[in-house]
This record gives structure tokens, C-alpha cells and sequence, in this order.
């Protein structure tokens, strides 16, 4: 079918490169609507409908035309009120669209009134995440924990996709009088229903295998760094970034997808970084936040996203080049807190700053730039890894104090432990045991707390 290429937009996202993107392209059209009420902010309603544009086009779906309307409330049968469904549907055919994606979650009457008014598919934000979810899970299971979410999202609104069955039947109550339409229903809903409880014991047995891998990490010396922060904000470029300064053998092979798009990867990896001159340390990359996360996502992905909440330090990336970039900030945060990994020591990772210098608020700016938990860098470049990695080291250490260490010949670890992460000050062989004077951090006080000389 030849699409008509009209340039109708009441509200343009959309830049140049979009158009790029879908050249050559048979990419559905589709058509964005946003509703404020009074008490909608119009910076943060902006920021929903150019990330609802961006979120479209990572759905390899091109944006053809955006409407909004502004009520004091959501309409309930049809969320915009049927005036505005009314030229939404003249709109629709006007620029031969497909679908039509709202920038809000609807519920399941609000879809049936709309798709049966406009006669083409209706796909709100939180289907849209999934679909682009469901499009890149790349793992067993990242894969069936978004079928779990789907599935999740899907049972309360399957009345609305089967509003087309009959539903005639005795008024007994009875199973055997119920209509064809109810009797589908029901089916569907017991066949959702089991494959719910499938997915949740093989994910249960998958979580159990990785809670096995996580107590041996835990069991070791080395440091645990999570990742976190917005979607695209450069989590895997910085991870990338890191694998190359520490010269990694077979590089090709572990380092993460990076693109210049909203949610390009989705599974959770964990790479060792060693880079010489610092301590070692096991760096995890986690999916990325998005301003109104869809629950049912945060409570499937909750077991990868637990890399963050036993991490010993967050490295929270930050699109220093987004003009939003606060608000990244805040929606990271909230994240963290509902999943629980609100009280880790957070390094505020502000990548992405080489594109701001010169911009007037940032004339002096000059990277890479430390100041207290912040850094300003720019990990596509490579320039503050080293910085970033010495932050890390005086996080973890946090401030040294002076302590002393009687410990046993037979632990020859814990003696190499010391004296590699610590400020030896005196050294002493005893009958028994070595005697170690060191300013040392809090991870190695913590550690070898057990030889720690008493007192008394």
C-alpha cells in the first residue's frame, strides 16, 4: 500500500535523522496523542511526548503526526473526549496511518472505545515498552520474564479483545449456559493463567542459579560496581569503555551492544575490569530506567536488577547533554528505591559532558572534572576512565584509618590481601604470625576483621 508522505504534524518530534532511519523503510505509520490536565506540567508533558516519539521509533514504528488535547481529567470511555476522537479519526485517514500510541496507560474500556471509534489498532505507553522489550530480550530468561509482563499486562484486558464473541446465553449462572464469548474468555484467561505459573517456577529455578553466582562473587575480595541510570545514557558504552582500558583478552568478545537508542540492550551482563595501576574490580550493566516504568516490568526484571542492590557502589550514568538530565536523575532514583537499593554509595557518573562544553553554562567546563561523588566525563571518547576508576577506589575505602593485623602464616592471602590494597606502615614476624601496622580502608578492616589486634 502506498503511504501517503504528508508533513501534518500539530506537534513535531521528530528531527531529520528519524527520517534517515526509516528511509528505504516500510515502517508502520503511526500517530501520537497526548492529553494534559491543569495540573499537567508542560516542561515534563514536553519531555513525555518527545521520549513517546523516541520510544516509537526504537519500535521501528515512524511518527507521522501528533495531536494532543488538554481536560481537566481523563475522559473515561475514550481518555481525549469525543470531539478530539472525532478528529483523531479524520486524521487518521488523512495521513493513512496504522496505529494510533497515547503517551498515558489506558485501561481496557478506554482501547475498546477507541480502536471501535477509530477502526485501526490503539497501543498505549505501556504496550509499547513491552513490545520494544519483548523485540530486543535477547536471553531464555529476559525472554520469559517479559512473557510473564505481557501476560501480566494482558488478563485484565481481555474482555476488550474479545468484545467481538457472543455473549448470549442463560441468565443461570451456570457454566453450560454461558455464552461462546464467555466461554472463550474463560479458556483464555486459565491458559494465561497456567503459562503465568510456568514462567514463575522456571524463573524462580533460574533466580536460585543466579543467587548461587552471586554468593560466590560476594564470597570474594573483589569489589561489585552496578551500573545504573536512564535508558541511553551511555551505561554501555562506559562498560565498553572500560574492557578496552584494561587491555581485555578477547575483547570482541565481551564487550555489550552500544546504540544511540532507548533500551538497546536489556540483559544483564557482568564483566571483570582490569585496569592497570587499580585494584580489579566485577562491573554489572542492568536494563535501563524510563520516567513510568511499567510495575509489571520492574517486578519481572527485579532479579537482574538485584546486581544493583548487592552491589558495594552504584555508578549512576547521567545524559549530561539532555537538557532533562535532573529529571533522569529522579526517576533513576525512584527506581532504586523500589527495588531497594536506595542506601548503596551512589558515584554520579556525568557522561556525555564533552558536548556541552562551550554552551554559556558551561563555558569553563573542562574534562575530566571530579568534584566530591560527581564526575564529568565523556566514555565514547575515553577520556575520565582512569579518574573514574580511581573515584571508585576512594569510595570503596572510604577514609583509611590506622590499624593493626596479627596474622597467621597459614593465611598467605590475607597478608598479600593487605599489603597490596593498604598503606603498610610497619612490619613484623613473629613466633606465630606476622604483625602488619597499615592505614587501611574500611573493605580490608572489614574483611580481616577477625586478625585485627585486640587491646587488651
Amino acid at each position: 500500500m502506498n503511504k501517503k508522505n504528508t508533513n501534518y504534524k500539530e506537534t513535531t518530534y521528530s528531527t531529520d535523522q528519524n527520517a534517515e532511519y526509516f528511509e528505504g523503510k516500510d515502517a508502520p505509520y503511526a500517530i501520537l496523542v497526548g492529553l494534559t490536565s491543569g495540573s499537567t506540567d508542560d516542561d515534563r508533558f514536553q519531555r513525555s511526548m518527545r521520549e513517546l516519539n523516541e520510544l516509537t521509533i526504537a519500535c521501528d514504528i515512524e511518527v507521522v503526526g501528533t495531536i494532543t488535547q488538554s481536560l481537566p481529567h481523563p475522559d473515561n470511555a475514550t481518555f481525549i473526549g469525543s470531539g478530539k476522537v472525532e478528529e483523531l479519526y479524520n486524521l487518521i485517514k488523512m495521513l493513512d496511518a496504522d496505529i494510533v500510541i497515547v503517551s498515558d496507560t489506558l485501561s481496557p474500556v478506554q482501547i475498546r472505545n477507541l480502536e471501535r471509534a477509530l477502526d485501526t489498532e490503539v497501543m498505549d505507553r505501556t504496550g509499547l515498552i513491552l513490545q520494544i522489550f519483548a523485540s530486543r530480550a535477547k536471553t531464555k530468561e529476559a525472554k520469559m520474564q517479559v512473557e510473564y509482563a505481557q501476560l501480566q499486562f494482558m488478563l485484565p484486558r481481555l474482555a476488550g479483545m474479545r468484545s467481538e464473541l457472543s455473549r448470549q446465553g442463560g441468565g443461570s449462572g451456570r457454566l453450560s449456559n454461558k455464552g461462546a464469548g464467555e466461554k472463550k474468555l474463560e479458556l483464555d484467561r486459565r491458559r494465561i493463567e497456567h503459562r503465568m505459573a510456568e514462567l514463575r517456577r522456571e524463573l524462580s529455578e533460574i533466580e536460585h542459579e543466579r543467587q548461587v553466582q552471586r554468593s560466590k562473587r560476594m564470597r570474594s575480595d573483589i569489589a561489585r560496581v552496578s551500573l545504573v541510570g536512564y535508558t541511553n545514557a551511555g551505561k554501555s558504552t562506559l562498560l565498553n569503555a572500560m574492557l578496552e582500558a584494561g587491555h581485555t583478552e578477547d575483547i570482541d568478545k565481551k564487550v555489550v551492544m552500544q546504540k544511540d537508542m532507548l533500551f538497546a540492550t536489556l540483559d544483564t551482563t557482568v564483566r571483570r575490569i582490569e585496569i592497570p595501576g587499580h585494584d580489579p574490580f566485577l562491573l554489572s550493566d542492568t536494563v535501563g530506567f524510563i520516567d513510568e516504568l511499567p510495575t509489571t516490568l520492574v517486578k519481572a526484571f527485579r532479579s537482574t536488577l538485584a546486581e544493583a542492590v548487592y552491589a558495594d557502589i552504584l555508578l549512576m550514568v547521567i545524559d549530561f547533554s539532555d537538557e532533562d538530565y535532573m529529571a533522569q536523575i529522579e526517576v533513576t532514583q525512584k527506581t532504586l528505591a523500589e527495588i531497594g537499593a536506595q542506601s548503596i554509595p551512589i558515584i554520579y557518573v556525568f557522561n556525555k559532558a564533552d558536548l556541552v562544553i562551550g554552551n554559556a553554562e558551561h563555558a569553563s567546563m573542562t574534562i575530566p572534572h571530579v568534584r566530591g561523588d560527581r564526575i564529568y566525563m565523556s566514555a565514547e571518547n575515553k577520556i575520565g576512565i582512569d579518574e573514574l576508576v580511581t573515584l571508585i577506589e576512594h569510595t570503596l575505602e572510604g577514609e583509611k584509618t590506622e590499624c593493626e593485623f596479627m596474622i597467621p602464616y597459614s593465611d598467605g592471602e590475607a597478608i598479600h590481601a593487605i599489603t597490596k590494597s593498604a598503606e603498610i606502615l610497619e612490619t613484623e614476624y613473629l613466633k606465630d604470625c606476622t604483625y602488619i601496622k597499615a592505614r587501611a580502608g574500611k573493605k580490608i578492616v572489614a574483611a580481616y576483621s577477625a586478625y585485627l589486634k585486640s587491646d587488651n
